[in-house]
């Protein structure tokens, strides 16, 4: 191997304080694992010794805990973009100890690539193999590293990771477009179309040194299928199959993008059981163990992705069966599996999870009660606006029925009623395609909202003031208040909020 060995303290020992890092992975599959985990120790040497420590961190997505945790734990991160899901982290950001910029995945290289977030300085890439001119095989996610490689401009570090089995190799599909004005179409007309290459080609003068390690992914477990899950499943496949026989979606079916989750695997399932639905492509961001076990029954045909977001024992899975999967599984870079011009075109059916989405279709993605961050936008945005067909599911209740998931107004808005076609709680459906807001508000509240909500919600109609969205503005987020003041919505009083 003609690159320099240096262990992952020596690596780590290259980053300096107000230094900007990008890594590889999307998700904690595919991250770096080894440079950052040593970087939070210098971290806490430093402030230990009275200095300043901290970096900038660019990635694809969420990291684990030798990244995200470990960083924010010893206060080494001053910014961070995009999306995230580590509980200390989040604590920091809603602490406001972390600058937090929450940018939707399709744009976050390319915002990178217009010098919109400033200079990235490193770049750390967690690779399966690599070739004496450059070339390096990605792991179980495609995420930001294009950009990220050819914009380091102090350097790269390659954590050459055993655990990742160089049969993956083949498997990716690298691609980064150009930026505007040479911008051109991206040739991707059918989900599993490959328009790049199985390597990304670095300038190996740039590679200061690789990292010999064997780290496991630190794969998230979601939890199990519960019957509010099996509920909305079953609604929505149900609900799509009524699409399929009134014409509205194609008898062949449309390619499908799910979010991350115990409900979106619910849904998987539902739709891959129910044999009235025929065997579908996936195009998305992230693919989870539902999604392998679909591919396997012949139910998924093929499987396009940014990341193998999957248990460890799902992709050693893959790996050891990877000539089933070659053929039918490609990985992406995340603008590409989040590419609003490849949505549109592709006519996906999308569906993602919502916080809470109030009785005009508005939907919040990422904020409990307007100001604590929860995890980010993530892909929802991408997918959601520019989807053949934009389906949000929650449960109709959180904490034990003390929260509401249908309000009156949201208390942060991530996705406009512009944007949402269909919302699906464990109640019912409210279809919002061709209605007037009132109409939408109608439909949500008496087919979304739970019976110990719904009249309240009645209620709040009566006494909006009229107008294209009827609201009062003084009582539109008392459902919220109420909780924060005395830990139930439904003690909300209108009469103490009208004046």
């Amino acid at each position: 191997m003609p690159f320099t060995r240096i262990t992952a303290a020596e690596a780590a020992s290259l980053i300096k304080h107000g230094d900007n890092i990008a890594l590889s992975g999307f998700t904690p599959a595919g991250t770096a694992k080894a440079t950052t985990a040593e970087l939070a120790k210098i971290a806490h040497a430093e402030h230990e010794a009275g200095r300043p420590f901290q970096v900038g961190v660019f990635t694809g997505a969420s990291t684990g805990a030798s990244c995200d945790g470990c960083l924010a734990e010893e206060g080494a991160i001053r910014y961070r973009a995009p999306y995230t899901t580590n509980s200390n982290f989040r604590k920091k950001v809603n602490s406001g100890e972390i600058a937090y910029n929450d940018i939707h995945l399709s744009q976050m290289a390319q915002e990178l690539r217009y010098g919109f977030l400033g200079p990235v300085d490193w770049a750390i890439l967690e690779v399966c193999a690599i070739e004496p001119d450059g070339k390096v095989y990605l792991t179980a996610a495609g995420g930001i590293s294009p950009t990220a490689a050819r914009l380091a401009r102090k350097g790269i570090i390659l954590e050459l990771n055993a655990f990742h089995s160089p049969k993956s190799i083949g498997i990716h599909d690298v691609y980064e477009p150009k930026d505007p004005p040479l911008r051109e179409p991206i040739p991707i007309v059918h989900p599993n179309d490959r328009i790049g290459t199985p390597y990304l080609q670095l300038d190996p003068s740039k590679v200061v040194g690789v990292v010999e390690c064997n780290i496991p992914d630190e794969a998230r477990s979601f939890k199990d299928a519960d019957p509010v899950t099996d509920k909305i499943g079953e609604r929505v496949a149900e609900f799509l199959l009524s699409e399929v026989k009134r014409g509205i979606i194609p008898q062949s079916f449309l390619p499908f993008q799910s979010g991350v989750g115990s409900t979106a695997n619910a849904i998987l399932g539902a739709l891959g059981s129910n044999p009235e639905i025929p065997a579908f492509n996936v195009y998305t961001e992230v693919l989870q163990d539902a999604v392998v076990d679909l591919m396997r029954h012949g139910r998924v045909k093929s499987a396009s992705t940014c990341s193998l977001s999957v248990t460890n024992e799902y992709l050693q899975g893959i790996y050891d069966d990877i000539d089933f999967f070659k053929d039918k599984l490609v990985l992406r870079p995340s603008e590409i599996s989040n590419n609003p011009e490849v949505i549109r075109r592709l006519g996906l059916i999308a569906i993602n999870t919502a916080i809470e989405v109030d009785i005009y279709g508005h939907a919040n993605s990422t904020q409990i009660c307007g100001t604590k961050m929860m995890n980010g936008i993530g892909g929802s945005g991408d997918f959601e606006r520019n989807a053949f067909l934009s389906i949000f599911t929650c449960s109709s209740v959180a904490k034990g029925g003390m929260i509401s998931a249908i309000v009156p107004f949201c208390s942060h808005i991530d996705h406009t009623e512009h944007d949402v076609n269909i919302i699906v709680t464990e109640q019912g459906i409210a279809d919002l395609r061709g209605k007037s807001p009132i109409e939408r508000a109608h439909a949500i509240i008496e087919n979304c909202a739970h019976p110990d909500y719904k009249q309240l919600l009645w209620d709040y109609l009566k006494i909006a003031d009229k107008g294209q969205s009827c609201h009062k503005l003084s009582a539109a987020l008392a459902m919220h208040d109420t909780f924060l003041r005395e830990g139930d919505m439904r003690k909300t009083d209108w009469a103490a909020y009208v004046k």
